[in-house]
């Protein structure tokens, strides 16, 4: 049984900027600190997965297990990882947590990754940088190694990150998709978006910008700016984006 299981929950996992909601939120501080924090929820795809299961299926411990566990990178690493790392790979690890929370019965699968960054240098290093940490197998190492997330794969939740170039100083905050990188991704990642929606599974998108001072200049006319102009606000979804990548882009001067 587990033969059928797995390969289903793999599908949940790598195919995560196609099959969840994400809301990739930022909290900006009056002393120039940032909490940036990357969500995603599952549920809705676990849902429609958890239907073309058999009740054989449904019936194994695994189908049954439960997990809400909050890891630290670092701290979960093992420490042949850790000293392969960089100073500052080491620090952004040591400010970033993972959390799971997963119950398949109650059709619940939710993953967020956070991260303190101390200015807006720090964050964006962090931005710079998430992508490639997850690519060089750092957060698998987080998972493979701590039997708290035994069976998640951290390492496909943020590697679609790389297509974006990032500017941010204590004043503004720029981000501007690559289209040849995000072609890139959309290619490796074709066939996941074809059976999401085939599937009917919705692809939505949301960022949301909390600033400790208003907004003066926003150059995305889907951004609803608040009306105090400290919180800016983009929704739109992976269909659209997939048409026009130019929509998840962000000039905030504040």
């Amino acid at each position: 049984m587990k033969k059928f299981y797995y390969p289903i929950l793999f599908f949940v996992l790598l195919c995560l900027s196609s099959c969840v909601d994400i809301e990739e939120r930022y909290d900006f501080k009056p002393d120039g600190s940032c909490n940036v924090s990357y969500n995603f929820d599952m549920s809705s795809a676990v849902s429609v997965l958890t239907n073309l299961m058999s009740d054989s299926i449904k019936a194994t411990p695994q189908f049954s297990l439960v997990k809400d566990t909050t890891l630290n990178f670092y701290s979960a690493m093992p420490d042949s990882t850790q000293q392969k790392m960089t100073f500052e790979e080491a620090n952004m690890a040591k400010s970033s947590n993972l959390s799971v929370k997963m119950d398949l019965k109650k059709n619940i699968m939710k993953v967020g990754i956070t991260h303190m960054a101390k200015n807006s240098a720090d964050l964006e290093y962090y931005l710079k940088h998430i992508s490639k940490m997850s690519m060089n197998g750092q957060l698998n190492a987080v998972t493979k190694n701590n039997k708290k997330a035994d069976g998640f794969d951290a390492q496909q939740l943020v590697a679609g990150e790389d297509y974006y170039s990032y500017e941010i100083t204590p004043h503004k905050f720029y981000r501007i998709i690559d289209k040849a990188k995000f072609n890139a991704f959309l290619k490796k990642t074709q066939s996941a978006f074809a059976m999401a929606k085939a599937m009917l599974i919705d692809m939505p998108y949301k960022v949301v910008l909390n600033f400790a001072k208003p907004v003066k200049k926003v150059n995305n006319p889907k951004a609803i700016v608040s009306a105090d102009r400290k919180r800016v606000t983009l929704i739109t979804n992976m269909d659209d984006v997939m048409k026009n990548p130019s929509l998840m882009n962000l000039k905030i001067d504040f």
